[in-house]
This record gives C-alpha cells, structure tokens and sequence, in this order.
C-alpha cells in the first residue's frame, strides 16, 4: 500500500470518527431507577443533561436520594457505553488496523 493510499484512509477514518463523536454529543440517553422515581439524561459523552427526581423521593432522607440518583446514573452511563460501542464500531468497521 502506497503511503498516499494510507493517508488518504487514514483521513476518511478521521473523519467517520468525527463524525460518529457528534452525533454522540447529541444524543440524549436516559437512565432510569426505581420505576421512574429518578431519571439521568446524559449524551453520548457523559454530560449530565438533566436529573429529575420526583418530590416524594425527597422525603425518604439523603442516603435514599444519593442511591436512586447513582442507579439511574449507573443504568444511563450502561446504556450510553453500549451505545458509544456501536457508534464507533460502525465508524471504524472494515478499517485495518495496524498490528
């Protein structure tokens, strides 16, 4: 393989990646925990978008609240890594990688 072949393979890859890291950015993934009572939004980076909490959760002390916000952080950071594994294995598929 010549080396402008190479570099020019190497430039489309660049920018399928690029391109699957935008639209992760945008994506918004929800995590859930028990039964709706908290829900985290994050992209497909890791930003927290939202936390909502319903009010009656409130009452159930800190250490209910801290651990119903940690599950549904839990559940939306599992959904958004299968789907970041997708994403940039549909960006990389069929690219030799060197060895």
């Amino acid at each position: 393989m010549d080396m402008e072949s190479l570099m020019a393979q190497a430039a489309a890859l660049q920018n399928k990646v690029a391109d699957a890291q935008d639209r992760l950015a945008k994506m918004t993934i929800k995590g859930i925990a028990d039964n709706g009572a908290c829900i985290v939004d994050m992209s497909g980076k890791y930003d927290l978008l939202k936390l909502t909490i319903r009010p009656d959760v409130l009452s159930r002390g800190a250490d209910a609240v801290a651990e119903i916000v940690m599950a549904a952080y839990n559940d939306a950071k599992k959904k958004a890594d299968d789907i970041i594994d997708q994403v940039m294995g549909d960006a990389t598929a069929g690219v030799p990688l060197p060895m």
